[in-house]
């Protein structure tokens, strides 16, 4: 439940004559769903918003701070269940195949000048809020031409929701053996089912460097948009509304007809079918997308019938 604007819950209370604790005790009796639901919305706001950094007691005193009349054993069951618990770094070692551990935390896609379509993918996961409950969506897209190539949604955060986003992926695409795999360190993409299934399709691993979220700057940049232009333009009746309208937003607007400035103001599709076509047919370009740049043609301004230099 939120607050008024200009009168806070401890206010309220006081005005009511009834406890704090009493007031949370009555709601969760008659609306526990939606309690819950609230609760979990903020503890992904203070997790988040402090790095992953704080730990269960922290949290439960950061939502006491707030005004939730909160258990601390009940935040850590929360925690729990949305993997928001904070991760040590050896934790995350322990958690990669022992044969593939140093390959799994380089960053390979940081020193990639892309030329081509499924040499480098990124990855990511981001939560989405119904009325009472959270889900989960992975994605993957190509960093050259924009496009999702493999999505996934699941009320549960764990190893299998990154693995049907990649399975996808690999089906739809069927890479050569020299792609890169980007993603973060989160422990779904550290799982050995995941390694295990990156490595089966001569597909490398990266990772993005400690504390530094910009490296997977392509993929965060597709959450945004998904949110700003989808999520938060609608209410989704429950997770089946939701997943039908993700997969329309993805699959007929976003990959085939949103303009992207990076892409020379065109849909991800249609930059990889004016890439199929006879090299003699195409403009000459070449792309960075570490600097963000769109595409630039190196005989601009040359004279008309000028030979290239």
């Amino acid at each position: 439940m939120q607050p008024q604007p200009h009168l806070d819950i401890e206010s309220m209370c006081r005005l009511g004559q009834v406890s704090r604790a009493g007031f949370y005790r009555h709601w969760q009796e008659h609306e526990p769903r939606a309690e819950e639901t609230e609760l979990r919305a903020r503890m992904q706001e203070i997790v988040l918003a402090n790095r992953r950094n704080y730990g269960y007691r922290r949290v439960t005193e950061e939502l006491r701070n707030q005004g939730w009349a909160v258990n601390h054993k009940r935040v850590l069951r929360l925690m729990q269940e949305d993997n928001l618990l904070c991760l040590r770094k050896r934790t995350f070692v322990r958690t990669t195949d022992s044969g593939h551990t140093l390959r799994v935390v380089l960053n390979l896609a940081a020193h990639m000048k892309l030329s081509g379509i499924d040499q480098l993918w990124v990855a990511d996961i981001t939560y989405i809020r119904l009325a009472e409950e959270f889900v989960y969506l992975a994605v993957v897209l190509d960093a050259f031409s924009r496009r999702v190539v493999g999505w996934s949604l699941d009320e549960r955060l764990d190893a299998g929701l990154a693995v049907a986003a990649l399975r996808q992926a690999i089906d739809l695409r069927q890479p050569a053996a020299d792609l890169v795999h980007h993603s973060d360190r989160g422990v779904q993409y550290a799982s050995g089912a995941y390694v295990e299934l990156l490595l089966e399709h001569g597909i490398q691993p990266s990772m993005s460097r400690a504390g530094n979220p910009y490296d997977n700057a392509k993929c965060e940049s597709f959450m945004k948009t998904l949110k700003q232009e989808e999520i938060y333009t609608r209410r989704y009746r429950d997770r089946a509304d939701l997943e039908a309208h993700i997969g329309q937003f993805i699959e007929r607007y976003y990959n085939r007809r949103r303009l992207h400035s990076a892409l020379d103001y065109r849909s991800p599709e249609q930059f990889e079918q004016n890439l199929l076509q006879p090299l003699a047919a195409m403009p000459v370009a070449s792309m960075s997308f570490f600097r963000q740049e769109g595409i630039y043609r190196p005989d601009a301004g040359r004279q008309a019938g000028e030979a290239p230099r």
